[in-house]
């Protein structure tokens, strides 16, 4: 998939994301993938650690981070994953919509999040990266100018799909390539 949400359902770079399933759900499920605790394991070699909501803030005091220091208010992530390889927390905001709502302003505050978890994480010396993934509503045309700011900010986002490999995670070979 290519930045800016193109394409992307049937490529190597990712796999398909339901909306209604968290990451560590959906990691469990995705060949040689296992997530125990907020570990995360690929072939058995640990690649990462996952939280979401409230368990970002139980990895921050592991890591000595009093998280008042830098925020007035918690941010709780939908997902939150920390991929070793590339030192990058990549915050990972669902948003799927059928009707019209709230969402769409949502779409707009991706600027002052990353802005908040880069201070959250400048102790630590991690990279951020920002991405939403969304459901088809948002392919409609009214969200042209949202999508094009999210990009212009330097946030991403993708429709159904988690890119492993933009993440940095390894993707696992498919049956179909075996």
């Amino acid at each position: 998939m290519i930045q800016g949400g193109v394409g992307g359902g049937n490529t190597q770079t990712g796999l398909i994301y339901e909306a209604e399933v968290d990451l560590a759900t959906f990691l469990n499920t995705q060949k040689g993938y296992k997530v125990v605790g907020m570990n995360v394991l690929y072939n058995e070699e640990l690649v990462g650690n996952i939280f979401k909501k409230h368990d970002l803030y139980k990895f921050l005091k592991q890591k000595n981070v009093d998280w008042k220091r830098y925020l007035s208010k918690k941010l709780l992530p939908d997902n939150c994953i920390y991929v070793i390889v590339n030192n990058t927390i990549n915050i990972i905001e669902v948003k799927h919509q059928e009707v019209n709502g709230s969402v769409d302003e949502k779409l707009q505050t991706c600027d002052f999040k990353k802005k908040q978890y880069t201070k959250l994480f400048s102790e630590l010396n991690y990279r951020i990266e920002f991405m939403y993934i969304l459901s088809d509503w948002f392919r409609k045309d009214c969200y042209k100018d949202t999508r094009d700011y999210i990009i212009s900010v330097g946030c991403r986002y993708y429709y159904n799909y988690i890119p492993l490999q933009e993440l940095g995670l390894p993707v696992p070979i498919s049956e179909n390539n075996d």
